[in-house]
Formats: C-alpha cells, structure tokens, sequence
C-alpha cells in the first residue's frame, strides 16, 4: 500500500488513483495509513502489503515466479550502452587529423627561428586550415612520437559491439534472428520457440476463462460452456488453417479452418446460411465433377444422364487430368520459407 504515496504526491491525485482500484484497495490503504498493516499479514512488514481474497483476484506470470521475463538482461543492455558509446568515440577519433610542424635545427641542436618567428609560422598554419573539419595544428621543436593503443588484429570495432549485442539476446533468452533474421530456417525456429515460450501464459488464460464460466454450468445436462483458445499466431496461422481443414476431411470441425483466418464463429454461421440458402450459391457455384469427388448416382442425378455415360465422362476427365498431371512430373516446389539456405543459395547461382 506505500506504492500509492510513493507514487502519487498529492492528495487528488492519490484520491483519483485510489478510485480506479477495487474497494478492497480503498480498505487496505485505510488500514495502512491507520497503522493496522505493519507485521499483520507478514512478520516484520514495514511496507503494508494487503492480502487480496483469492476468490476474487487472479495473477498470470509466464516463467512461474515473480521476476521480470528478462531482468537478466539488464545489466548486459548497460554493457550494450557503454560499447555503442566507445564505438562512436572511436568513429570520431578517426576522424581528427593533427598537422605536426617541427621546426629544423642547426648542426648545433639550437633552432633556425627565435619564438616568435615559430609561433608566427604556427598561426599561418591555424588560419590556413580554419575551415577544415577535425584537424589540428601543432608545432614543437622537439620530436613527436604517437604511440597507437588500438588493437592491431583483424577484428574490427563494429565485431566488439555486436558482441555485446548478442550477449543481450543470450540473456534474453531469445535470437537475434526474431528481429533481422540472417537465415532462411532461423526465423522460423526462433518463432517457434517464442511461442512455445508464450503456451504457459495461453493455458493460464483458459483457465481464467474457464473459471469465469463455471457459475453457467450447474446444468451441465442441458447446455455445457468452455472456452478454448487455439494455438494460432502471426506466423502459423496459415499452417494451422492448413491443418484444420486437412482433419475436415476426417470428419473434424469445419469452423477451425476459418477460425484460424480471424473469423469469428458468428460470422461464419451467417456467411454460410446467406450464401446457401438465400443467394443459393450452392447451386449457382457448381465444383468440376470428377469420379473423385462424386459417384455415378449423384453425377445421374445433377446431370439426368445415364451412369454409364457419366461414368466414361468421369473417366475421361481423370484420364486428362493424369496427362496433365504427367506433364509436370515430380514433387511441387516448397514454399520460400521451407527451403533450406543451401537449396536457396544453388538456386541463386544458376
């Protein structure tokens, strides 16, 4: 109950926070304010924690505990600041130029020009290269040795970086390959396993649903309520559509299919019976008929031909259809996505 007073400094707005909560936050602020919390509900409590009732409150975590999904992070996304920060410095760096003028000495060791003539050559320099970007002029009568600190092997600076910024998706406990993906399966594996990371928090949601519809079902003999939420995502709901309409074929659900689409299941209900039985598409819209789809007594009876002639009719459509099916031999080609990156890099070749 201290998040309201740590977070909310005046007294309206406190009131109008405290109004967004339940009633049972209101009574447990009381309580607190009143110093009735202290040590109540757990033994040397200072910070006033309310316990909520269980029958009214639900909490969903994803890993099973009360950590943050990826406070391991954090300290790496730090190291990611501090690399990009040294990285820029070492861009600008590169760019600075220092025009070094030393001045010539007699056989003696004494200098040819007395201090002012020097410094006069120095300022000529400075005016001369006024409007140039990232040099600097320096002139000594001593000699000058720049000792370069850098690291003279062939990793680059731009490698060390990206070697901070993969550390922060190790952390992460997820791949790089989710937002720039280098690799044609690595995408796709990576989102799987994202989404099997996500499976936990959807159960706890069917659940939560569930609970909500278990006043509705004391009659479970005349009508039983579940919610159920399938397992589609942005990227495998055209598979799962594919999936739900080859189990169709079994005898399974038909709205599955469609569901998977984004349809709702009114929707679907009202499209089929305004295609059907009011426009009468069924009848307008008629498939190919073929001795696959349909047996001779059906193909008698739309066409009021006898069952021999629909049946060499029959026969000649899949003799052609095996001709053409002949004349484009061999497996069809995988989707773009389904190719591994050794088939997609011959391909480019050729």
């Amino acid at each position: 109950m201290s998040f309201f007073d740590d977070f909310y400094l005046t007294v309206e707005q406190r009131t109008k926070v405290l109004n967004l909560f339940p009633d049972e936050f209101k009574k447990g602020y009381r309580a607190y304010k009143q110093g009735k919390l202290n040590g109540r509900d757990f033994p040397g409590d200072t910070s006033g924690w309310y316990t909520l009732d269980p029958n009214s409150t639900i909490k969903f975590n994803i890993n099973g505990d009360d950590y943050p999904l990826f406070i391991a992070a954090i300290p790496t996304l730090i190291d990611l600041d501090i690399a990009r920060d040294l990285d820029q410095k070492r861009m600008a760096q590169k760019l600075l130029r220092i025009i070094i003028q030393k001045m010539p000495l007699d056989k003696n060791g004494d200098s040819i020009f007395d201090i002012d003539e020097a410094k006069e050559l120095h300022n000529n320099a400075v005016k001369m290269l006024k409007k140039s970007i990232g040099t600097d002029v320096l002139t000594t009568f001593a000699d000058v040795d720049v000792a370069d600190m850098s690291d003279k092997s062939n990793t680059t600076q731009s490698d060390d970086v990206n070697r901070v910024k993969m550390s922060v998706f190790d952390e992460f406990g997820t791949s790089v390959d989710n937002f720039n993906s280098t690799s044609n399966a690595a995408l796709k594996y990576s989102d799987l396993n994202d989404a099997s990371n996500m499976y936990n928090l959807l159960q706890q949601f069917e659940g939560f649903l569930n609970r909500l519809l278990k006043p509705y079902n004391t009659n479970s003999k005349r009508v039983y309520y579940t919610a159920q939420i399938l397992e589609t995502t942005n990227s495998n709901y055209q598979d799962m559509a594919k999936l739900y309409r080859e189990q169709t074929q079994l005898g399974f659900s038909k709205m599955l299919p469609q569901i998977a689409l984004g349809q709702s299941e009114s929707s679907i209900l009202a499209t089929a019976y305004w295609e059907n039985e009011i426009l009468n598409l069924i009848e307008v819209f008629v498939p190919p008929i073929s001795s696959a789809t349909m047996n001779a007594d059906t193909l008698q009876a739309l066409t009021g031909k006898s069952a021999d002639n629909n049946a060499a009719a029959a026969g000649q459509s899949s003799g052609s259809s095996q001709i053409q099916s002949d004349s484009k031999a061999g497996r069809p080609e995988k989707a773009d996505e389904d190719k591994s990156d050794k088939t997609i890099a011959n391909r480019e070749s050729l």
